[in-house]
């Protein structure tokens, strides 16, 4: 009896040490993001205060109303929006075609495609932006969407394909002969078969590719320069001003920026779930 009584004090103990451990590394990540939401609605006199005030005391929205008035806002976020949408869109579609064929169809040179692919990972983003500035300059597509939209699909393609490559291996190759047995040719084996069944691999690939284009500031620093063509992540870093930063400014455009991240994991959400073809083949 003694020697249970341990063993469950043992338990609740080590339990309550890993949820405390748990709410340590959140109030890591949450502390920063609340203080972002507070600082958003205070007045420019409450962000200077001192001691510093967790929450205003009087909301304000002046902050949103100057992002649209007296900073270019709207033009940053039609900016940054235009070029993920569709970096975003062409490396999921070429991620699922390269997925789909390095799985399914056996050709010469194909383990060396994917060394290859993933060895594009390897090499840090800064040492690729002299290569990439003269590329692009040579194409003439500096201060264009087109340009940052060609790179960030080098970025995110190659991560993306080894995603998808996990999520086609795990689909039986009898659902590619049960398709072709009924008609179906490769295309519609992918499009009306496969493709479905890789929601969850989709959804991730989605996610990735659009959260790491919408984030991206070397880059866009660097390609553009204009205002007309610069992307948020850019224009919040030059709200910061030689003479002052209007720091319910920057947390009020580093709010509005977050949401459409936020938006798109909800709507997404419900698509990462496993076991989705569990039983699509019976053994």
């Amino acid at each position: 009896m003694t020697e249970r009584m341990g063993m469950r004090r043992k338990k609740i103990m080590a339990g309550v040490a890993m949820y405390a451990l748990l709410a340590l590394l959140a109030s890591l990540v949450l502390i920063p993001v609340l203080w972002m939401v507070s600082t958003a609605f205070k007045s420019y006199g409450e962000t200077i205060a001192k001691p510093p005030r967790w929450i205003p005391q009087q909301i304000s929205f002046e902050a949103f109303g100057r992002l649209w008035s007296e900073y270019p806002f709207g033009t940053y976020f039609k900016n940054s929006f235009v070029i993920v949408l569709f970096s975003m869109a062409v490396s999921v579609f070429a991620s699922c075609l390269a997925g789909y064929g390095l799985t399914r169809f056996r050709f010469r040179g194909r383990n060396s495609l994917m060394t290859f692919i993933l060895v594009t990972q390897m090499f840090p983003s800064v040492m690729l932006l002299v290569p990439f500035y003269s590329i692009i300059g040579k194409m003439h597509l500096l201060d264009t969407h087109l340009g940052l939209i060609l790179v960030y699909i080098s970025f995110t393609v190659p991560f993306c394909t080894w995603t998808m490559l996990g999520f086609f291996r795990a689909l039986p190759l009898d659902l590619d002969e049960a398709a072709r047995i009924d008609g179906c040719n490769s295309w519609q084996c992918f499009g009306r078969i496969i493709l479905p069944l890789t929601l969850p691999g989709i959804a991730s690939t989605s996610i990735y590719a659009f959260i790491t284009s919408w984030n991206e500031y070397m880059f866009a620093f660097i390609l553009t320069s204009r205002p007309e063509m610069k992307t948020l992540s850019v224009g919040i870093a030059e709200m910061n001003g030689f003479q002052q930063v209007r720091w319910n400014d920057m947390m009020a455009a580093s709010l509005m920026a977050s949401l459409p991240l936020i938006l798109l994991f909800v709507c997404l959400q419900k698509y990462f779930v496993s076991g989705l073809t569990s039983g699509a083949v019976k053994s």
